[in-house]
């Protein structure tokens, strides 16, 4: 079976299964899904697509030329993808936030084995390193290392606040390296949108959508301008902002701050980053999961590169 951009519906299943990686990734603070784009081969793509839905798309839709519509958008990619993602945060938030809980040392070594091989594969689409560029990469390092030590703060719940977080955290999640459930983290609004998931609260799950829709058709029309015009510098500053990022991914951290969350769990606010203070059973599987992850991401990589 094809469709009219000549894509197999074997293919858009495919798609599904990346987005489902998306969702997976975006579930989890610290890890981003535009770094899952991005290793998966998909993201100047999804860029494209999302651009596709510009105020001509909107005057096609409302004077009723549906059939120009769907022509000149990329519906079908979006929904593929969109329905993966919406697949693992739905099914997958539960299982998220109980290893998140019981096990971060191990979920995060398989994601920071994924982060450092996403580097070495996406730092191959520089074309030409210079020190503009170099610099481009520091900047992106510097602003996403401060960005992801700062500590959440307490914020409202109001309808108006939920609409800006889901904006600025979609604006986070298509670039890699920044979690949009980072921001949300930072926002402070992480815990409170996590369990309105897993209880099907429809109207803050509808208002946190609408802003990340509103901030989506905006933001990636930034992006995918600069990726056009200033490529080889926007490739280099989005390396350094997943290498930044890999601040919040190590596993092995001490908790110097904590507060008591919903349910009476403790929900630590400020940690420092250690090395493990002996070599055990837990380092040894870290380390195993780390290496897992640097390998699903090379062969990943090599299948789309063929």
């Amino acid at each position: 079976m094809k469709f009219n951009n000549g894509r197999s519906f074997g293919a858009y299943l495919l798609l599904t299964a990346k987005g489902f990686c998306m969702g997976a990734a975006d579930v989890v603070p610290g890890v981003s899904g535009g770094t899952m784009a991005f290793i998966l081969g998909i993201y100047e793509e999804l860029i494209d697509a999302i651009r596709s839905f510009d105020l001509e798309s909107v005057r096609l839709l409302f004077s009723g030329k549906i059939r120009d519509f769907l022509g000149h958008t990329h519906w079908r990619f979006l929904l593929f993808l969109g329905c993966g993602i919406l697949l693992a945060i739905f099914s997958l938030s539960k299982a998220l936030s109980w290893l998140l809980q019981n096990e971060p040392v191990l979920i995060w070594s398989f994601f920071l084995g994924l982060i450092l091989a996403s580097v070495v594969t996406v730092v191959k689409r520089v074309q030409s390193w210079r020190l503009p560029t170099w610099c481009s990469l520091l900047a992106g390092f510097a602003g996403i290392y401060l960005l992801v030590g700062m500590v959440p703060g307490a914020t409202p719940n109001a309808p108006w606040f939920l609409f800006v977080s889901g904006a600025l955290a979609i604006c986070a999640m298509i670039l890699p390296g920044i979690s949009g459930s980072f921001i949300l983290v930072l926002l402070g609004k992480y815990q409170y949108i996590l369990e309105a998931v897993n209880e099907r609260n429809l109207l803050v799950l509808f208002i946190v959508a609408a802003g990340a829709c509103v901030g989506l058709a905006a933001f990636s029309r930034l992006l995918g301008w600069l990726l056009t015009r200033y490529h080889d510098y926007m490739v280099a500053f989005l390396t350094g902002l997943m290498l930044g990022s890999l601040r919040k991914v190590w596993p092995f951290k001490e908790t110097l701050e904590s507060i008591v969350g919903s349910g009476g769990k403790v929900v630590p606010i400020v940690q420092e980053n250690i090395f493990p203070p002996q070599w055990t059973g837990e380092v040894t599987f870290a380390l195993g999961l780390a290496v897992v992850g640097f390998l699903v991401v090379l062969v990943l990589d090599r299948m789309a590169s063929h």
